[in-house]
């Protein structure tokens, strides 16, 4: 079966790419770094993370970028014996603006290195590439309209402004007319264009709805890559909005035909949890596959409906690989699963030695510059996550290192190894609940002395619950009390519309003093639990 999520923890957006038997998902990434995780199948049930194509300075540096900013919506194509990759940079969040550059980059391997960008527009964010069969290229976005209520295209939401479409060429840029070409329907909130087309048909996907709850994949077609464009007969091919399965928010997604004339198109999607202040997507926005049909000319989920099934017929009898642990010694090179936050200058924040991963401690676990976290998503709504933090000697209480459970700058848990005047090395628990305004730092335990020497950290994450726990000889001892870990999801703080990546598990270190105090871990073990 294809199991959805087939790309499970934060992997949204999903870009669906196709070359000969070869099949391509490209995700947003946001603020970590590298940019954009692109995976690879030969079967649609299995993937493996082959690129990061984004991983230098010239293609992407995000320092200065807030929370959720960063590489929103790639758009993956292969064309002229190459793959062509979209992506915007999202520079601001909050506010009426958005600042949204936007690139493509090319290369002729999907893990070779990618060009440096050509600088695109600005004009609104979620890119994409069509590539006609004539040879001419078509970039398309959504338009952002700052004016407010009333201004724009589209009555149900004025931000949304419709999508832009332009000829654009490697030669020339963007020339020629840039039109409208689409407002979108009364669901508001369109987004995330993509073209393709089919006998003798244009046909335009957006996202609408929001990434919350009302999600929906909304099709239209046209005879003109201008349009005007008709909205499909039920506008909406994929939504969950009212439906009480496992599989919720859906939309955002692409279209491919297979090799063997198979029909299907991913979307992103979320798996709620109940928590102590409702439901939750600990796992963020994720990855999902559905088959679908043609009727009239017009594409429907093959099943009925609008809403996936979590078990999709595959087109081989392949099963999806089970979850195994992950036990990583940190020797050399980083393993692919990890990431870190906005910096290309990995130099400043961290060092790949023979036996271990140096943190170097720079600005707090709330700087949006340079921060020294290295961590993986979480990809199970239980699991257990163990660390060696091998030597660390802090001299003063600006100083720390550790173990975190981490969504962004106000929505984390982290125990760490730290110094007091009084006492002498400790462990501290410290805490953030929510997104600002309504954030504080917390401390709910009573820090713990710890001898000098190496020190192993874990956390356990069942659902909505997470409890920490330390060990220097013996047993494993409990440290602190039970944290709400529906905290570290979408819906934590502000909610699902002011956040959108995913939780995250890691190392940590800090060192507001600016000496640069260096953490040395040797061992990461991510231990995926029952399913809640």
């Amino acid at each position: 079966m294809i199991r959805n999520p087939i790309l499970p923890g934060f992997h949204a957006d999903p870009s669906f790419c196709r070359v000969g038997e070869d099949y391509y998902i490209a995700v947003s990434t946001f603020e970590w770094y590298p940019g954009v995780q692109i995976y690879h199948s030969r079967d649609l049930v299995n993937w493996d993370l082959v690129a990061r194509p984004l991983n230098r300075a010239a293609l992407l540096d995000m320092r200065g970028n807030g929370d959720s900013c960063g590489i929103w919506a790639p758009c993956l194509s292969h064309a002229d014996g190459r793959f062509w990759l979209v992506y915007t940079d999202v520079k601001r969040l909050d506010g009426a603006f958005k600042d949204a550059p936007n690139y493509i980059t090319t290369c002729a391997t999907i893990d070779g290195d990618w060009t440096d960008p050509w600088y695109v527009n600005s004009s609104g964010f979620d890119p994409s590439l069509f590539h006609d069969d004539d040879g001419r290229k078509y970039f398309m976005n959504m338009q952002w309209n700052h004016r407010g209520p009333g201004t724009g295209g589209n009555p149900a939401h004025a931000s949304f402004d419709g999508i832009l479409l332009q000829e654009w060429s490697p030669e020339k840029g963007l020339f020629g007319p840039v039109r409208n070409i689409y407002a979108g329907t009364d669901r508001g909130l369109t987004e995330a264009p993509h073209i393709f087309k089919r006998n003798g048909y244009y046909y335009l996907t957006t996202a609408e709805g929001g990434t919350g709850y009302n999600h929906a994949v909304t099709l239209a077609r046209s005879r003109d890559i201008w349009g005007p464009y008709e909205d499909h007969p039920d506008k909406h091919v994929i939504c969950a909005k009212g439906s009480d399965g496992p599989i919720q928010r859906t939309g955002h997604g692409q279209y491919v035909e297979t090799h063997w004339g198979g029909h299907y198109h991913t979307f992103l999607m979320g798996r709620p949890l109940q928590g102590p202040h409702g439901p939750f997507c600990a796992l963020g926005r994720e990855t999902g596959m559905e088959e679908v049909v043609w009727r009239d000319d017009w594409m429907y989920l093959k099943a009925g409906g609008m809403v996936p099934r979590v078990d999709v017929p595959a087109p081989v009898a392949v099963e999806p690989r089970p979850a195994v642990p992950v036990k990583r010694a940190l020797q050399g090179k980083l393993a692919p699963e990890f990431q870190w936050l906005r910096t290309p200058e990995t130099a400043r924040i961290f060092r790949e030695e023979p036996d271990a991963l140096v943190l170097i401690g720079r600005e707090s676990v709330g700087s949006w510059f340079e921060q020294a976290l290295v961590a993986r998503r979480q990809e199970h709504h239980a699991y257990r996550a163990e660390t060696l933090l091998d030597d660390f000697d802090p001299q003063n209480y600006q100083q720390a290192a550790g173990l975190t459970t981490y969504y962004n700058r106000h929505k984390f848990h982290a125990a760490l190894v730290t110094h007091r005047a009084d006492v002498g090395r400790v462990l501290m628990l410290m805490s953030c609940p929510g997104d600002w305004p309504e954030a504080a730092l917390t401390y709910p335990a009573d820090d713990v002395p710890m001898a000098d020497g190496p020190l192993e950290i874990a956390v356990e994450v069942n659902g909505p619950v997470q409890q920490f726990y330390y060990r220097q000889s013996g047993d494993w001892v409990t440290f602190g009390p039970a944290l709400d870990a529906s905290v570290i999801s979408d819906e934590g703080g502000r909610g699902e519309h002011a956040s959108f990546t995913g939780a995250f598990v890691g190392m940590l270190a800090f060192d507001t003093s600016g000496a640069g105090t260096e953490a040395r871990f040797t061992q990461f073990d991510y231990l995926p639990g029952a399913v809640v």
